[in-house]
């Protein structure tokens, strides 16, 4: 076997040599950077298949770092800004400075798995973001397959992450109403009681605008929203499927509604400096409401009515269990939420499932045994 060692070489001492015809001309092949004999070996059996094959493809000697300066360059053609500001800090922060170095062709399923290892034992990132960057991996290296940079992807033999499922945290008809009529005094009432009416999300309530209201057929329309920093009004939902028109009950409507008179009279009252945005939920100048101003004011609330704390995000599930406990078609509540699809809801509120299997239990059984007693 054609497999040597460096014994000059402080890291990755092991390489291999081949000779291959092309083009009815010999050659020869080196290429260093091995970890083990093992690895060296594999990857020589590899390359003398491809080339027997016709299918070898010349390892790219880029950086992974470099790479994924064009891969996030890329990225702004396909992704919200928001979300690219993620995937740049979860890049640079935590990806480039472990296996940034390496060339692309040499990142191997060891050096991603050991990042994921590292990121773990550090405990500064959540479960979720772990599996965030693993995405970023898998995808970036896809691309560099697709664009025969590399013969393969090696986090595609990498196990993901495993996240640890979050129990959701959800009040009850009660707390709602000890918490509405605290809240009921609030300038941002209308925002909470849409959280609770409708499940949208914060961005989406702090991005409604009056002429996305169909007063006639009691309809929301989802065309924008507002970004978490409070700073970027968006057109469009968080996803394709979050693009969607949810039916409300009168009295929310009616409750809406009221705010068109408080809007006109603010106008009137700040005209030289109203920014009118068409807002349904905004400041007292037109402007967007920041997000950090408004679960300010959702945590006080929560305070003085000696409610359960929860998060201003748990009101759209609470939104949501109150649905499916009322018996609702989890696929009715899937459209309502914007979900891509049913699975995700059924995923998400599985804990509430066993208790809807119960009560559809009984009701199946008064029907079966009154239908045998007759």
């Amino acid at each position: 076997m054609p497999v040597y060692k460096d014994d000059n070489a402080k890291k990755n001492p092991w390489y291999f040599a081949i000779n291959y015809k092309e083009n009815g001309k010999y050659k020869k092949m080196l290429r260093r950077g091995f970890k083990t004999k093992k690895e060296a070996e594999a990857a020589m059996v590899e390359a003398q298949n491809a080339h027997n094959k016709g299918t070898y493809i010349e390892p790219s000697k880029t950086s992974y770092s470099k790479f994924m300066d064009s891969w996030l360059e890329d990225k702004k053609t396909t992704v919200k800004g928001r979300t690219l500001e993620f995937y740049s800090f979860l890049v640079n922060r935590y990806i480039i400075p472990q296996i940034g170095e390496i060339e692309l062709s040499k990142l191997s399923p060891r050096d991603i798995q050991s990042l994921y290892n590292k990121l773990k034992e550090e405990g500064n990132l959540s479960d979720e973001n772990i599996r965030k960057v693993h995405t970023i991996i898998n995808d970036s290296l896809n691309k560099a397959f697709r664009w025969e940079m590399i013969v393969k992807n090696p986090a595609a033999l990498v196990d993901p992450p495993k996240v640890s499922k979050k129990e959701i945290e959800v009040w009850t008809e009660e707390e709602i109403q000890r918490f509405l009529s605290v809240a009921k005094d609030s300038r941002y009432y209308c925002a909470f009681l849409l959280a609770l009416t409708t499940g949208m999300r914060q961005g989406e309530i702090l991005g409604l605008r009056w002429k996305d209201i169909d007063e006639e057929n009691r309809t929301l329309s989802i065309v924008q929203t507002l970004s978490h920093d409070g700073k970027e009004l968006t057109t469009g939902a968080k996803t394709d499927s979050g693009n969607r028109r949810i039916s409300i009950d009168e009295n929310t409507l009616g409750k809406i509604l009221k705010l068109k008179h408080r809007t006109k009279v603010e106008t009137i009252a700040n005209r030289p400096l109203y920014n009118d945005l068409g807002l349904v939920i905004c400041t007292s100048v037109g402007t967007p409401l920041s997000p950090r101003n408004l679960n300010r004011s959702f945590d006080s609330i929560i305070q003085k009515a000696d409610v359960r704390k929860i998060r201003f995000h748990d009101m759209r599930h609470t939104h949501a269990s109150l649905l499916l406990k009322q018996g609702v078609n989890p696929k009715i509540v899937s459209e309502r939420l914007g979900h891509a699809n049913v699975r995700i809801t059924l995923d998400t509120y599985s804990h509430l499932l066993p208790n809807l299997q119960k009560d559809t239990v009984d009701e199946f059984g008064k029907l079966f045994y009154k239908t045998q007693s007759n």
